[in-house]
């Protein structure tokens, strides 16, 4: 007897209702990156290993521990992609679309990282990425946090998340930080984790992003980024704040939040929802003006952001609601031979007049219970009924599936506009 085969662990099938509401939610998301003027690029899953170790860094935990590696039969080492930017950038490199004038990018698809899944956490997970090339100022980081606030009230967010920025500097003021900070921590070595001790001499800032309970008296009174930041990069930091107020963006300021990647300069953000646990950051991004040129290219500002799928899904599904569009407008409860006849010809007309409507027919035939019974679980709002009577006054039975009214006879000449005004109300 077969094993039966089951789906690598950390890589989950996407059923529905997820899947309707993680497409929703890539709907309603590039639908507002459409108003802003961003392009699609869509990137390999496959890149050389070194374009990740080049970007990421060496000591970060991608490219320690979490990266899906492996060497083709040329004997050159292959990686699937953990994250975006820096494929996006190898891009822009390879095809010359970096220069000459800005950009505005998105692109949305699957990711991998070997990490412990969990809530919130997959090996394979999808994200919605947003890039931009070409901006020096404070303003296209300030576009990119209204965008994305827009995105959140677009897809009907049960909770308004929370937004925290800060600023990393340029790479020579992070330098004197990061200096500063290694003597600090030392002082009290002792009381670090190993993977704080770890990172001591390789990545200290990010032992500022440490969770652990027994660190955080340590954290709260280490040195601040803040404090030590080049003037230019203060008065950006500055002026970021002031577009964000003028926007009406609510914001807080964390001096600790420095982002897990070793290309981020200046501003950095994270949009974090309640609800998710020690996953709740939903959105995350900010500047790394220097990584085009880390990857071979000439010197180019750049920023973006990504957005985690799965965890803005799990949102929706948690709080039950599930996106009006993802439910079914009509379903037709056909009662005999002529009956499927005329409904599959009524049921495309419906969807060919009214190219916003979803309708379904039932198939496989079945008393007219077990049809009600299909078209409730396929969460229409309406039920057609085309019987013998209907068929002779060339009408269609309509009943209320999801609210208290009572069944109405339409004509099947107005079934159109019956059900037009219908989706509208």
């Amino acid at each position: 007897m077969f094993k039966r085969i089951q789906s690598i662990r950390g890589m989950h099938d996407v059923l529905p209702p997820e899947s309707g509401v993680i497409r929703a939610i890539e709907h309603a998301t590039q639908n507002v990156l459409q108003q802003y003027g961003y392009k699609e690029i869509r990137m390999p899953l496959l890149e050389e290993t070194e374009l990740f170790k080049r970007s990421l860094g060496e000591v970060t935990d991608i490219v320690e521990k979490e990266m899906y590696t492996f060497e083709d039969r040329n004997g050159d080492s292959l990686t699937l992609r953990p994250e975006g930017t820096a494929s996006c950038v190898r891009a822009g490199i390879q095809h010359g679309f970096l220069y000459g004038q800005p950009q505005r990018l998105w692109y949305c698809g699957p990711f991998f990282r070997h990490e412990r899944p969990q809530k919130g956490r997959y090996r394979q997970f999808h994200q919605l990425g947003v890039e931009t090339f070409g901006f020096v100022g404070p303003d296209i980081d300030a576009e990119l946090i209204i965008l994305s606030a827009h995105m959140w009230k677009k897809i009907n967010l049960p909770m308004q998340p929370r937004l925290e920025i800060n600023s990393l500097g340029s790479s020579q003021a992070r330098k004197k930080y990061r200096e500063k900070l290694i003597v600090y921590l030392q002082q009290h070595e002792e009381k670090l984790d190993k993977e704080a001790k770890q990172r001591l001499h390789t990545n200290p800032m990010r032992i500022l992003d440490s969770k652990n309970p027994d660190m955080q008296e340590i954290i709260q009174a280490a040195p601040s980024l803040l404090e030590h930041l080049d003037a230019e990069s203060a008065d950006h930091f500055m002026q970021l704040q002031n577009l964000l107020s003028a926007a009406n963006i609510q914001y807080t300021i964390n001096p600790r939040l420095v982002r897990g990647l070793d290309y981020y300069s200046k501003t950095v953000f994270e949009w974090i929802a309640e609800g998710l646990g020690a996953q709740a950051t939903i959105c995350a991004g900010g500047r790394y003006d220097g990584l085009v040129e880390q990857l071979g290219g000439k010197p180019c500002p750049a920023a973006g952001f990504a957005i985690g799928l799965e965890r803005l899904a799990s949102l929706q599904v948690q709080d039950g609601a599930l996106n009006k569009e993802l439910s079914v407008d009509a379903y037709m409860v056909l009662m005999g031979k002529a009956a499927e006849i005329a409904g599959l010809q009524l049921a495309n007309l419906l969807r060919t007049q009214l190219p916003i409507s979803s309708v379904v027919t039932n198939c496989g035939g079945g008393s007219i219970k077990s049809q009600m019974k299909r078209a409730d679980k396929s969460q229409a709002r309406l039920a057609f009924i085309l019987g013998e009577d209907e068929l002779q006054n060339q009408n269609v039975t309509v009943k209320f599936l999801r609210e208290k009214r009572d069944q109405e006879i339409v004509s099947q000449s107005d079934l159109v506009a019956f059900l037009e005004n219908y989706i509208n109300q």
